[in-house]
């Protein structure tokens, strides 16, 4: 429960008003959902992922967008967490570059993040009119996102 609160207001206090080169927003409220332990229910993830992109929505005037992009990933992340971590997992093991190793860690996470991203700028912006915005959106929020993930991962753990 802190880290949900936490890091909601550190996505609406301080990373939304971050947009380097008029395109790179980090967001990265999505660590909140690589975290989750092995074994943890998948209603539960799905419902923490809605409740915050509800909260987020709200707060950043993204009708929807966030909502719909964390519970799809939130649907997603225990067959990703399942494929990376393969079936000698302890059922109360999470994520991390401790458990996982930082390359399979690195390659979990920036799956999670581009899907993510690719579904997010998909449905703030609803259009492909303009292609190459939507594509530097994507992937430069993505990088960013991934590389402070990373950081935050290494801090975390110790590492």
């Amino acid at each position: 429960m802190f880290s949900f609160v936490v890091f909601c207001l550190l996505q609406v206090m301080i990373l939304n008003h971050i947009h380097l080169f008029g395109f790179i927003t980090p967001l990265f409220y999505v660590y909140f959902l690589l975290s989750f332990e092995y074994n943890y229910p998948r209603w539960g993830i799905l419902l923490w992922a809605f409740v915050m992109g509800v909260i987020l929505d709200t707060f950043t005037n993204t009708p929807g967008v966030a909502a719909a992009s964390m519970t799809f990933v939130a649907f997603i992340q225990p067959y990703f967490l399942e494929l990376f971590m393969g079936s000698d997992a302890s059922d109360d093991t999470s994520a991390s570059v401790r458990s996982l190793g930082a390359m399979r860690y690195t390659y979990y996470a920036a799956v999670l993040v581009l899907i993510y991203h690719l579904l997010f700028f998909s449905l703030e912006m609803f259009s492909f009119f303009n292609v190459i915005y939507w594509l530097k959106c994507v992937f430069g929020s993505s990088a960013l996102t991934l590389v402070l993930i990373l950081f935050a991962e290494n801090i975390r753990r110790g590492k």
